[in-house]
Formats: C-alpha cells, structure tokens, sequence
C-alpha cells in the first residue's frame, strides 16, 4: 500500500500521552517545577523578612514589585502552572506507586522510610490548600477587602500594617506556622529526592543531599515564622503604637 509520509495525527497523540504517562518523565517534570518552586519560597521569605527592617523597607519593597507592571503576574502565572504541574504529577507517582506495590512489600519499607517521605502527598497537598487561603488573605485581599485602603505616610499600600494586623490573630499565625512546619517536612525530603531525579546525587551524595535538604527546609521554616512569632510577641509592631 502507497503511503503520503504524513503521520497520523492518531500516532502523534499516542506518543504524546505515552511521554506523559512515562514515570520518569513525571519524575522529571515533577523535580525540575519542584526547584523552581523552591527558589520561589526562598526569594519570597528574603522579601519577607524586610520586615523586620520596619514599615518603610517592606513598603518599598511592595512598592517595587507593583511597578514591575505585567511582568509580575507572568511570573506569578508561571508558578501556579508550576505548582499544578507539580501536584499532578506527584498525585499521578503516588497512585501508580500505590497500584505497583504489593501490601506486604509496603508494609517491610515503611520501617526505614522517614515520616517526610511517607507524607509527602498529603503535606503536599495540604500546602497546596494553605497557599489558596494565603493569597486571599494577603494578595487578594478577599478575606479583609478593607485593608486595600490603608495607606502609608508616603501614599503607598501599607503591606507593613497589613502583615501586623494579620499575624496579631493567633489563629492566623497559628496556621501559618503549622503550615511552614509541613512545608518544611515536604522540602526535608523533596529537596533530597530532587537532587536524585535531576541527577546529582550519586552514592556518596545522597547523605549529604539529604542532609542538604533538611538544612534548607528547617532554615526556611525558621526564617518564616519567626515573622508571626515577633509580632506576637511584640518585637515588631505598628509605628503609630511607638514600636
């Protein structure tokens, strides 16, 4: 029979879903959004902690990011196809792994697999469900749309205020803190498997990735609540109250 050359359309769709149904390349695309993800969390608690510098370095800061304009919500774009990228992938291992493993093989490696590595799905997505709430909280204002008028001496959105009336209600930075605790998990263990999916953690590395990862993630976790803890405490507070 003649053939034109052209492939079938039936044939290049079956290749497309047989590259996405191939776990490596979940592996794969699951590790490399990981690390862009974490280089997000990682720029995000540095601007965060301008806090501590006082309301004007903060205000600047979210002053800053507002003038980028359009770019600011590419880049947001970017990471929330990122982070769906991520969680689709890591849900579709999980249940491959599940249907792949037999019950009595599962049961004689849950002994030396670490809390962190067994939750991974579910601190995953918890996270995930914390992040929803966090941007409506403070980046979308839909929680408390009255903070949209506050203003500082210099005319600017008062993002400075905004995070001391947040973090005064215990149970906001209650939740908040048990959410960076899971999120530390996560990355005490993701970070290490990263490493070894991406290819740079061999034999000898793989203690030090893992010890790698959880310097990270409990440096992060320290770096981000510490900002809750201090406004509780009275560390750091509005200007108008004379701290």
């Amino acid at each position: 029979m003649a053939t034109t050359g052209i492939s079938s359309p039936v044939s290049t769709n079956t290749n497309r879903t047989s590259l996405w149904s191939n776990m490596i390349f979940q592996k794969v695309l699951m590790a490399a959004s990981g690390a862009v993800l974490v280089l997000f969390v990682v720029g995000h608690m540095a601007g965060n902690l301008q806090v501590f510098l006082g309301q004007d370095k903060l205000n600047t800061y979210a002053e800053t990011l507002k003038q980028l304009g359009p770019l600011v919500w590419v880049v947001r774009t970017v990471l929330a196809l990122l982070a769906i990228i991520h969680i689709v992938t890591a849900v579709q291992l999980y249940i491959y792994n599940k249907k792949a493993r037999p019950v009595g093989y599962e049961f004689n490696n849950t002994a030396t697999a670490t809390v962190a590595s067994r939750t991974m799905i579910w601190s995953g997505l918890a996270i995930g469900f914390f992040v929803g709430y966090h941007l409506a909280h403070y980046t979308l204002l839909t929680i408390h749309p009255e903070w949209s008028e506050l203003r500082d001496m210099e005319g600017r959105p008062d993002v400075y205020s905004m995070v001391i009336y947040g973090f005064r209600n215990y149970f906001v930075s209650g939740l908040y803190i048990v959410a960076m605790f899971l999120l530390a998990n996560h990355l005490s263990h993701g970070i290490s498997s990263m490493f070894q999916t991406l290819g740079f953690a061999g034999p000898r590395f793989t203690h030090r990735a893992k010890l790698i990862g959880s310097v990270i993630a409990w440096i992060l976790f320290a770096g981000y609540i510490s900002i809750p803890i201090a406004i509780l405490t009275g560390m750091i507070g509005l200007s108008s109250e004379g701290m």
